[in-house]
């Protein structure tokens, strides 16, 4: 697999891209919080056989630059929706992983053009709830008080499904290590904008862009009970169950993923997409 990686400016933020530059359709994958686009490695090699694939380090993560004190999910939108313009991609499916998610929506929103398709994956549109919100605030304080370590301890693992923890012991050190090497400024920028993200169901359920959805058996993120909810919301999207898998079924079920992923971009790029629950 051929891939170019290099810093650009997009939209006045230096970031760090990654791009497979060769598919007619093309696929902009968008990492989660604490991630960086090095975590859709192994599912970039899935894909780039039969589409374009370019993945970024959202301002804040990885090597990509720190801008401001907060960094929105707006402002994240505007800095993909730039990149994407000097990479001259027009349209894209946009793929986002839990927080990349709510960046995804938020283009969604403001350029709903660019779109061929959004997928969720492990995420949703609804804002923060009041307790989730003193849960960000809690963060803020411990990487202030200089104990992100305590975050790199205890978040990774709690992403994968129990059963499959041990199995891929060497993906939560993986999380772990990007965790230790992301900039505190960078993640209390974040969890500042992802506080005081909006809800987005609306916008969702009115553009006319083909949704796909995909949500973990094992989520403790997205938990079943939220998913159901979320799906039963949005009838106008497909909705897939990652039967295995936690809150990274790309790592977890990589092969089932990039099956559903790829069919459905098949599918927006022939305008043949049909709502429905599915179940893998």
């Amino acid at each position: 697999m051929s891939r170019e990686e290099k810093f650009m400016m997009a939209g006045g933020c230096a970031v760090r891209v990654s791009d497979t530059q060769r598919g007619d359709c093309t696929v902009v994958l968008l990492h989660g919080y604490l991630e960086s686009l090095d975590v859709w490695d192994g599912f970039t090699e899935l894909l780039a056989p039969q589409v374009r694939v370019v993945a970024v380090d959202l301002p804040g993560h990885g090597i990509s630059e720190v801008k401001g004190e907060v960094h929105t999910m707006e402002f994240m939108a505007d800095t993909v929706h730039a990149a994407m313009e000097a990479l001259g991609v027009g349209r894209a499916v946009v793929v986002g992983h839990s927080m990349g998610g709510y960046v995804a929506l938020e283009m969604l929103r403001k350029y709903p053009e660019t779109l061929a398709g959004l997928v969720l994956l492990h995420s949703t549109p609804n804002a923060d709830s009041e307790k989730k919100r003193e849960d960000r605030l809690r963060e803020i304080r411990l990487v202030e008080g200089g104990k992100k370590e305590l975050i790199a301890r205890s978040f990774p693992h709690v992403g994968f499904a129990p059963q499959n923890r041990e199995r891929l012991a060497w993906a939560v050190e993986e999380l772990a290590d990007q965790i230790a090497l992301t900039e505190d400024a960078g993640i209390v920028a974040v969890l500042r904008g992802l506080a005081g993200r909006r809800d987005l169901n609306d916008a969702m359920r009115a553009c006319g862009v083909p949704q796909l959805m995909l949500f973990g058996r094992y989520d403790e993120y997205v938990t079943a009970e939220v998913a159901d909810e979320v799906i039963r919301s949005h009838p106008q999207a497909r909705a897939v169950w990652l039967e295995n898998s936690g809150h990274m079924g790309f790592v977890e079920e990589p092969a089932e993923v990039a099956g559903v992923l790829l069919s459905f971009v098949r599918e927006v790029c022939g305008d043949a997409s049909q709502p429905g629950v599915q179940n893998l």
